[in-house]
């Protein structure tokens, strides 16, 4: 077999196309293929697909896949047909996407290569500008976004994560039922809400059928829900309730070891479970259950909280549970438990409300860490927009690809 007739096999052109020369240059690691197609063919106008005569032609190159090591290109004189209804159009080569100067299989191992590696690296591997290599990622997740149906979506969760050092965020929207992040938008204020109606809006959603939104205790979140979807009933996410209720123990501690130098270097002790102890964690906690601290009092406190809030059937109410738990902290006269007791007041609904939903934003807490993941690797990003980009590539579950 000839070198042009093993190419025109492995990258199946079709009847249209053949290779007709191929030029290797071992100085320069590069393989250059020529392609050209029988004069006389008739091709589809772009437009209505009606098969017209070429009018002119236009050289063009596209990058392929690498030959081994070597750098491989594809060139073309592509026709310009001319249509009755449409006038002069050039056409669509079936191995790449217009106005693009990669080949469909190279575009597929870059975005497959976006999911393990840093586009900086990907880069660096093909010998290509990464700016050439975000500018693909952006045509395929947006292609992926224009096909998002968002009419199906009822429960939202939505959470902040960080862009780059500074305080800059994005906020996250997720719909809990599939487990995909459906919106990424900048700033962690209301806007964010306002810019995720309008895009659910655009997408087929229905704010009116939105029945809950899970989210922490930001009043601009809870200021974004209440105004815009006012048929929502908002889930405070438990976790971010018990981080605050273990910074309030850890508060306790701090304050009382002043005093009581047995709790010095004990921090952990009160932030894990006891089934999360080590043996000597254990030892030391159970000296310490002698002394009647108030750090062990909240430390309590917090035990039978988290046994409120235990997923699965339960044989007590939980409301009337919470409600004895609340009497209960802010008699305590430990002020930050007492301090934990008044926000508990404050949100009383959104947090109860976990006992009829069960929703929480644990699902957003594992793609923050996929996200943050992706961003360590790339030591940051230039653009909010990149960052965005591969926030949907990693977490949304897109599923276009070029092939």
């Amino acid at each position: 077999m000839k070198d042009y007739e093993l190419f025109q096999a492995a990258l199946s052109l079709g009847n249209e196309w053949f290779v007709v020369q191929s030029d290797f240059n071992q100085t320069e690691k590069r393989l250059d293929i020529y392609l050209d197609f029988e004069r006389g063919s008739q091709f589809e106008c772009p437009v209505c697909h009606e098969l017209c005569g070429a009018y002119d032609t236009k050289e063009l190159v596209w990058q392929h896949l690498n030959f081994f090591q070597y750098k491989t290109y594809l060139h073309a004189w592509v026709p310009w047909v001319s249509c009755k209804k449409h006038g002069v159009k050039q056409i669509q080569v079936p191995w790449a996407r217009e106005r693009s100067g990669f080949t469909l299989l190279f575009e597929a191992m870059i975005m497959a290569l976006v999911d393990e590696m840093p586009v900086k690296a990907i880069a660096d591997m093909v010998g290509i500008e990464d700016t050439r290599l975000w500018r693909i990622i952006e045509y395929y997740v947006n292609k992926a976004l224009e096909q998002s149906d968002l009419s199906q979506v009822r429960r939202v969760g939505v959470d902040e994560t960080s862009s780059r050092k500074g305080h800059k965020y994005v906020s996250l929207f997720v719909d809990l039922d599939t487990n995909k992040v459906i919106f990424v938008t900048k700033g962690k204020d209301s806007l964010t809400l306002q810019a995720f109606k309008e895009h659910l809006v655009t997408y087929g959603g229905v704010p009116d059928a939105i029945t809950d939104f899970s989210c922490d205790l930001s009043p601009a979140f809870i200021n974004g829900i209440e105004t815009l979807f006012p048929k929502a009933q908002i889930t405070f996410d438990k976790f971010h309730v018990m981080k605050l209720l273990n910074q309030a123990v850890d508060e306790t501690r701090r304050r009382e070891q002043i005093e009581e130098k047995d709790l010095t270097k004990t921090r952990y002790i009160w932030l894990k479970n006891p089934e999360n102890l080590t043996k000597k964690q254990k030892e030391k906690l159970q000296s310490l259950s002698s002394l009647q601290l108030k750090t062990g009092r909240a430390y309590r406190m917090k035990l039978v909280f988290q046994h409120i809030f235990k997923p699965g059937p339960v044989s007590f109410n939980r409301e009337e549970a919470l409600k004895k738990w609340y009497a209960w902290a802010v008699r305590s006269r430990i002020e930050p438990m007492v301090e934990f007791a008044r926000t508990l007041k404050r949100h009383w609904n959104g947090i109860v409300r976990w006992f009829t939903s069960h929703i929480t934003n644990a699902i957003l807490e594992g793609l923050n860490s996929l996200v943050q993941a992706a961003k360590a690797r790339a030591r940051g990003f230039r653009s909010l927009d990149y960052f965005k980009l591969i926030i949907y590539r990693v977490a949304g579950k897109l599923g276009y690809l070029p092939i």
